[in-house]
C-alpha cells in the first residue's frame, strides 16, 4: 500500500511569504516550504497495482498553465476541533477543472469517488488543542494575505507518510503540461 495524492507544488518566492505567516500560535506545528502544495485530489493508500493505474490516468490529463493566487486564511475544524490553518487559493476556473481531471483520472484507474468538497489550501500548520480565541487572533492578523500570481505548469504525483515531526512528502511522478 502507498498513500497518493496529486498536487500543485509552491514556488520558492511565494513559499516564503507564507513561511514569514508562521508564527503567533502556540503548539502549532508549521509546515517547511518544502511541503507547501495545493492538493488536486488525495487518493489515500492504495495498493501498488492500483498506483501504476492511476499514474497512466495522470499521464493522460491536458491543460493549460495556470495563473494562480494565494488569497486570505481559515482554519479548518470549529471550537476545541480546530486542526489546521490554512492559506486559500484565488478562486479559478481552470484549477477546478484541473481538480476534476484528477477526479475522472482516479476514477478510471478504480478508485472510489472523494465525496468531499473541493477547497483549494495551502497548509501552513496542524494545530493540537487550539485555543479558538488564537485562532481568530491569528486569521484577522493574516486575513488579508494576497501573493503575487505564480504559474503552474505541471502537477505532481506524491507519496506521503507518517513520521514523529509531521507527514513527509516524496515527488513520486511529475505532469508537465
Amino acid at each position: 500500500m502507498i498513500r497518493l495524492f496529486a498536487a500543485l507544488s509552491i514556488p520558492p518566492g511565494i513559499s516564503e511569504g507564507l513561511i514569514r505567516r508562521q508564527s503567533g500560535l502556540h503548539e502549532a506545528r508549521w509546515r517547511p516550504a518544502e511541503a507547501f502544495h495545493i492538493t488536486l485530489r488525495f487518493f489515500g493508500d492504495i495498493p501498488e497495482t492500483a498506483a501504476a493505474d492511476l499514474d497512466l490516468e495522470l499521464s493522460r490529463i491536458a491543460f493549460r498553465p495556470l495563473d494562480l493566487e494565494l488569497k486570505g486564511v481559515g482554519a479548518f475544524g470549529e471550537g476545541a476541533d480546530i486542526h489546521a490553518v490554512w492559506a486559500g487559493v484565488a478562486d479559478h476556473p481552470g484549477l477546478t477543472r484541473l481538480h476534476r481531471a484528477c477526479e475522472s483520472a482516479a476514477r478510471r484507474a478504480g478508485l472510489a469517488p472523494d465525496g468531499r468538497r473541493y477547497r483549494p489550501h495551502v497548509t501552513l500548520a496542524y494545530l493540537r488543542r487550539a485555543d479558538p480565541a488564537d485562532v481568530a487572533h491569528w486569521i484577522a492578523a493574516n486575513d488579508l494575505l494576497n501573493s503575487p500570481a505564480f504559474r503552474a505548469e505541471g502537477f505532481g504525483l506524491y507519496s506521503s507518510w507518517q513520521t514523529q515531526e509531521g507527514s513527509r512528502y516524496r515527488l513520486e511522478r511529475a505532469y508537465p503540461i
